[in-house]
């Protein structure tokens, strides 16, 4: 019988980054809950109308 030699999977700088990527998404799944979240978004215009009294300038009617 030939005895083959068994391979052992060595722990690459590439399954670091993975296993840092995983924690990172699984510790924003508990704050923030599943799905998608964005962080950067558009910054949105003064010039944009909206009826709500919240985003009117200094409750002015323009």
């Amino acid at each position: 019988m030939k005895k083959t030699k068994r391979r052992v999977a060595k722990a690459t700088t590439m399954d670091a980054i993975k296993a840092m990527r995983r924690g990172g998404r699984e510790a924003e799944q508990e704050l923030l809950g599943p799905g998608f979240h964005s962080f950067d978004r558009a910054h949105k215009s003064k010039k944009i109308y909206t009826r709500k009294a919240k985003h009117k300038l200094n409750g002015e009617n323009s």
